[in-house]
């Protein structure tokens, strides 16, 4: 017969004593302020690690003391623990004084953050853990990859999708699209009575990201898993400190977070309830910030400006003022280059409140700097002057050769759509920039358009063609030296 676990918190109201352990990421909570001579809390000396399996045997392993001796128990942030012994087994060794928790054989479901407690009379120490397991039947083929994006996405999107994926029938697309919708809507409502407010992934100035979505489960209990690129990603249903992955319920809204961001969170994200996809989303990692945002400062009743350049065309990059999202009005004007990697911010008639940090954030990356709004004419100090004596400075030569600090990747085009090239150079004095196409220059060619903005050096070839196959050399040259960086554009 199955029983399933629940632990209770026995911490008394008002007399909480919160505890350090020697072993990093135990919480220990003492009930009473003074203990029984000879009395300890428990804690832990060894601790459960983390695990990633695929269909193996996974057990984690805990050793705790405390006077008098404590009790463990174990529980699941996503549901409950299931003890079967074709399921979840939990065991204890006198020879070791280890404490286990044993699954004969993971599925995908088992995927979760896991807390073991140690009990007493006198307190309780826990300490989380995670269980990664890898759903190899799950893993997406490039075609599939598309087919989920384009599944989610807005209608306005779809011919952007296509070219970026090398799609040329877009009628046929939209056919098979129209009839894998059906068949997906079908799938979906054996699970869920209505779904709505799908909102596609989002990032913050806090290296955070959300996905969002509305959804009236037919049955409460039914389980909910997030994939990356088809494979499990386990979560927590309460923010804890150093978990990265959790998801928060309010009624009938769904709220997965994403906490500290870098370029291995990039990816597909699919939310899954009972084994049936219900909403994927992209993360796009494929931008660099070339020239970031620095300090500004601006006078009272005067305008600022933040400005940051781009490695590649990107134009969804987001504005934030002191944590909040900006859009554009009279108080923010937000604008962009054609060639969509010059990003501008200008705040109209700055007040004092208007100081303090604002963001850009351009994918999983994101820069910040100060605003800082001085007074145009302080109270009480009008006509002062002041005199300050500074020690002799020396001077800084702060030249140097051509040096790549973001280079050319590698390009694969369909016939007839456009590519764009793009690599970022520092160097002082500016270096003179020269492309080359199996060795030819194109500083002359007509039908290639170059550009250098800030450093950021791009070309850019409207229809693609035979021809344009290759190889493509850029070449920064100045009076103190010169580099070189080469890629291939395949045409298919």
């Amino acid at each position: 017969m199955f029983k399933k676990s629940k632990v209770t918190d026995q911490t008394a109201a008002g007399q909480a004593i919160r505890k350090k352990s020697k072993v990093p990421g135990v919480m220990i909570t003492q009930f009473k302020e003074e203990l029984p001579e000879g009395m300890t809390t428990p804690d832990f000396t060894r601790k459960p690690i983390a695990l990633t399996l695929q269909e193996k045997t996974a057990i984690f392993k805990a050793i705790v003391v405390g006077t008098p001796k404590p009790t463990v128990t174990w529980s699941r942030a996503n549901g409950e623990i299931v003890f079967h012994p074709d399921v979840c087994i939990q065991k204890y060794d006198e020879s070791s004084h280890e404490h286990t928790l044993e699954f004969p054989k993971v599925a995908p479901e088992d995927a979760d953050t896991y807390k073991c407690f140690a009990n007493n009379d006198h307190g309780r120490a826990v300490c989380t853990v995670v269980l990664n397991v890898i759903a190899e039947e799950k893993v997406m083929e490039p075609e599939e990859k598309v087919w989920e994006i384009l599944l989610s996405a807005d209608k306005k999107d779809y011919e952007a999708i296509c070219v970026e994926h090398g799609i040329t029938d877009f009628r046929g697309m939209l056919k098979k699209l129209s009839e894998m919708k059906r068949e997906r809507e079908e799938e979906i409502a054996e699970f869920v009575s209505h779904i709505s407010t799908l909102k596609h992934i989002e990032v913050n100035d806090d290296d955070c990201a959300t996905i969002e979505l509305d959804m009236d489960l037919k049955d409460p209990t039914s389980k909910i898993f997030l994939y990356k690129d088809g494979v499990m990603v386990p979560f927590t249903k309460e923010e804890c400190e150093g978990q990265k992955h959790s998801l928060k319920q309010v009624g009938k809204k769904f709220v997965f977070t994403i906490k500290g961001l870098g370029k291995d969170d990039a990816g597909l994200y699919s939310v899954d309830v009972g084994g049936c996809n219900v909403f994927s989303t992209n993360l796009k990692p494929d931008v660099e910030f070339a020239v970031k945002i620095q300090e500004v400062k601006a006078e009272e009743r005067g305008d600022a400006m933040f400005q940051c350049v781009l490695s590649a065309p990107y134009d969804e990059l987001k504005w934030f003022g002191k944590k909040a999202p900006l859009t554009h009005g009279e108080k923010f004007e937000i604008s962009m280059s054609e060639d969509k990697l010059i990003h501008t911010l200008i705040i109209r008639d700055c007040a004092p409140l208007d100081g303090g940090i604002y963001a850009a954030v351009a994918g999983v990356k994101s820069c910040n700097a100060w605003l800082i709004v001085e007074d145009k004419d302080p109270k009480g100090k009008k006509g002062e002057k002041f005199t300050v004596n500074l020690p002799e400075s020396k001077p800084c030569d702060l030249q140097c050769g051509p040096k790549f600090i973001m280079p050319l990747k590698m390009h694969a085009a369909p016939q007839g759509y456009e590519c764009y090239m793009s690599c970022a150079i520092k160097g002082d004095p500016t270096p003179h920039i020269t492309w080359y196409r199996n060795n030819i220059s194109l500083n002359t060619n007509t039908n290639y358009f170059i550009s250098n903005t800030c450093g950021v050096c791009s070309l850019l070839i409207l229809r693609v063609g035979p021809k344009d196959s290759g190889e493509y050399k850029i070449v920064a040259e100045n009076s103190l030296g010169r580099a070189e960086c080469t890629t291939k554009l395949t045409v298919r």
